[in-house]
């Protein structure tokens, strides 16, 4: 028996070494493959900080609590239980085996039985958390839809098999050691100690031969899987989660999300004032992705997070970032051994193997290299083009993940080729590109309709280079944006807003004619050029302006001036109106008096809220309204869901499944506020536009409305009118409701 154990579990290991090490090895030379990624190892040692926090407290896992804590549970006894193995393998030789020093030491044995039970019951709550929502239950709704389940019920079933045999193995340890009454050192497996106490020594020698062999065999068995299969991320994740979380792109931990990056081409960004014959311009094949973005690849769980909180895949579109981020992996994997060849393509479309040696690929692998990142099935493409253009780049799915993978910005760099290489992106977003280019609005609309806005104010609104030469008088440069100086409904935040600033005594200005888009939509959907265009005009126009301080009501304006336009050279302290309100009525200066009767529920922006992690101004505001009951959805802050409007999905029209602010507002509508209230242009035309399909259907009522938080604080700021049924009760002390039948503009509004 003895003999056999050893053999068979020696042989096991050495095959499980040898696979896991060349496979091992083959990861690291397929991510070696990728592009140069620039800021990956600065500040190493806060990036060691940040990695032990996110591992060893589970910071990301747990804000799922009980699938969290189990997981950490798992975590916890895969890295702790490694010294019953090396326990098992002397064992094999000496049934009496102990780990010196320790082995014997009572704190350490509790330990070890505490960690494999709490091991064993996690893992049964994970399996339990699996099945319950399977998607032969949930379907589409589950998250582990798309995910490999014979991977996951192999490492599930490894780890009961790990767990039992070292919780038998405790039980044959006790019994070896005559242990008759109740001992410390086997405080929770004393139960089996007695199981065993009958059995002859020889009997229980044996045992021990045999189950320490078997615990062998199936750790090593696992190795010889995982070693099998490169692919393998709900167990490779164990070793390469380490490193993908110490190479994330913010040291200190937080999520990839704000700033997008600019396009690098060889470890530099492209310089489009004179680009390199050689640069890329985006990812058009995987090899184009850097190291790190094939490191996020080979570290997908396949857990299924961001797919659960995708408001793509929640409306039937086809967009899930798990699939998305395992299609990349597994194509990039099957072409692996084209790219160590030296194969791949160059800027110029050029293939960089010879004739020779790509013909001797074997067939596989030269079709795999064939086929287009982007494409329709009946293209071969990896990558539908549905897929890439569903993303309202709400980073949700960045949010959730918790190896840190960075599904934003993968997107967007294939967005970048297929924009600015293939010229092949949705045609009506064709039509706001075309009018960025030329009226520097996505809408197309003259720069003098910018100043419509301020017409009816009883005060004057300082324009830049009209009434005021330059910003050294004012306070604040106010950032209209396009859609609150364009946007019929948005026009109302605006002046709600300049309405406020006013009473609270606050001087600031406006460019008027002189604002143009910053770039944002054009950013998002791809077109990298456009937006170096505009951003390089508005970083010269505020300059000039002498411009330091900048408040802006829309959080794609407020993101990119704070966030992007630095990575140009223009840096200015930028806020959002939500963070100055705030603050002026924290101060004093603005002192909500009216009450608003009725129940508001607040829709977390994306770009404001897990873009830069702006979510209690706003709620702080709506705390000091007399009269105002607030409620969450459901879905609210970090996990809020989307409008369906960023990305640039707003110039988009969505023609697959269900309409995001559909979705949106139903579970606004859950709640049974009497106001739906937002802190974004976008937003409030997105819900504004739910809202009134579901008045129109009869699913809502006529007197919900949709405002931002500036409209909600100014009718209680100001002295109530007497005007009747101007709130969603009826009882004259709220803000005016806004009409039902003002469309927004659409990208193929008329030029004035």
């Amino acid at each position: 028996m003895q003999l056999a154990a050893i053999i068979v579990s020696l042989v096991f290991t050495l095959v499980g070494v040898v696979l896991v090490v060349r496979t091992a090895a083959h990861i690291v030379s397929v991510v070696r493959a990728g592009q140069p990624a620039v800021g990956r190892t600065d500040d190493p040692g806060q990036r060691f900080v940040t990695m032990l926090r996110e591992t060893l407290g589970h910071t990301r896992m747990l804000k799922w609590s009980l699938v969290g804590a189990a997981h950490w549970f798992v975590f916890v006894g895969f890295g702790f239980l490694f010294f019953t193995l090396v326990t098992a393998y002397g064992q094999l030789f000496d049934a009496d085996f102990a780990l010196p020093v320790i082995g014997h030491w009572a704190p350490y044995e509790i330990t070890t039985e505490l960690i494999a039970w709490t091991t064993l019951v996690s893992i049964a709550i994970l399996i339990g958390v699996r099945q319950a929502s399977h998607p032969r239950r949930a379907g589409r709704k589950s998250r582990f839809a798309g995910s490999n389940f014979w991977q996951a019920y192999y490492v599930e079933w490894t780890i009961v098999g790990v767990a039992v045999c070292i919780l038998v193995l405790r039980g044959l340890e006790g019994a070896l050691a005559g242990v008759e009454d109740y001992s410390a050192h086997f405080a929770l497996s004393y139960p089996l100690v007695r199981a065993f106490a009958g059995l002859s020594r020889g009997a229980v020698e044996n045992a021990i031969y045999g189950v320490a062999a078997a615990k062998i065999v199936i750790s090593m068995a696992w190795f010889i899987t995982i070693g099998l299969n490169a692919t393998m991320g709900v167990a490779w994740h164990r070793f390469t989660a380490f490193f993908n979380i110490f190479f994330q792109r913010n040291a200190g931990g937080e999520p990839a999300l704000g700033a997008l990056q600019p396009i690098m081409s060889g470890g530099k960004p492209v310089d489009f004032e004179d680009p390199g014959e050689d640069d890329l311009f985006g990812v058009g094949a995987v090899e184009h992705f850097t190291w790190k973005g094939l490191l996020d690849f080979a570290t997908c769980t396949e857990c299924g997070r961001c797919q659960s909180q995708c408001p793509a895949w929640n409306t039937g579109k086809p967009l899930s970032p798990k699939l998305l981020i395992t299609g990349l992996r597994d194509h990039a994997f099957a072409k692996a051994p084209y790219l160590l060849a030296g194969g791949g393509r160059d800027a110029a479309g050029e293939e960089k193997l010879a004739p020779q040696a790509y013909a001797a690929l074997p067939e596989a692998v030269r079709a795999e290299a064939e086929r287009p990142l982007v494409g329709t099935a009946a293209e071969g493409g990896v990558i539908d083009p549905e897929v890439l253009w569903s993303c309202t780049t709400c980073g949700a799915c960045v949010e959730q993940c918790p190896v840190d993978i960075e599904h934003v910005d993968h997107i967007i760099d294939m967005r970048r080729y297929q924009v600015l290489i293939e010229s092949a992106f949705p045609s009506e977003a064709g039509v706001m590109l075309k009018n960025l280019e030329n009226r520097g609005n996505p809408w197309g609309m003259a720069e003098t309709r910018r100043l419509d806005w301020t017409e009816g104010l009883d005060f004057e609104v300082p324009v830049v280079g009209d009434t005021i030469e330059d910003l050294s008088e004012v306070e604040y440069l106010y950032w209209v944006g396009c859609a609150g100086a364009l946007e019929d409904r948005a026009k109302k935040t605006t002046r709600a807003f300049a309405e406020l600033l006013h009473i609270a005594g606050v001087k600031f200005a406006i460019l008027g004619p002189g604002e143009a888009c910053t770039g944002d939509p054009a950013r998002r959907l791809g077109n990298e050029f456009l937006f170096h265009m505009l951003a390089s005009a508005n970083i010269e126009t505020l300059t000039q302006a002498k411009a330091t301080k900048i408040v802006a009501t829309c959080p794609h304006c407020f993101n990119t001036l704070a966030n992007e336009y630095p990575q140009l050279g223009g840096r200015f302290e930028v806020i959002h109106h939500t963070q100055l309100l705030d603050t002026l009525v924290a101060e004093g200066r603005l002192t909500p008096l009216t009450p608003i009767e009725g129940t508001i529920t607040y829709h977390d922006p994306c770009y404001l809220g897990r873009h830069n992690r702006v979510y209690t101004p706003p709620r702080e505001i709506l705390a000091r309204v007399p009269g105002v009951r607030t409620t969450e959805m459901h879905r609210c802050r970090e996990r809020g869901f989307c409008c369906g409007a960023g990305g640039a999905r707003m110039w988009m029209e969505e023609r697959i499944g269900k309409r995001i602010n559909t979705e949106r507002v139903e579970e606004a509508l859950s709640v049974h506020p009497d106001t739906v209230s937002t802190a974004c242009p976008f937003c409030l035309v997105m819900l504004s536009d739910g809202v009134t399909a579901k008045q129109q259907s009869g699913q809502a009522p006529e007197s919900l409305q949709v405002v931002d938080v500036a409209q909600l604080l100014l009718t209680s700021v100001k002295q109530p009118t007497p005007t009747p049924n101007t709130t969603p009760n009826g009882t004259g002390t709220g803000p005016a409701p806004i009409e039902a039948d003002t469309p927004p503009l659409s990208p193929e509004a008329h030029a004035d």
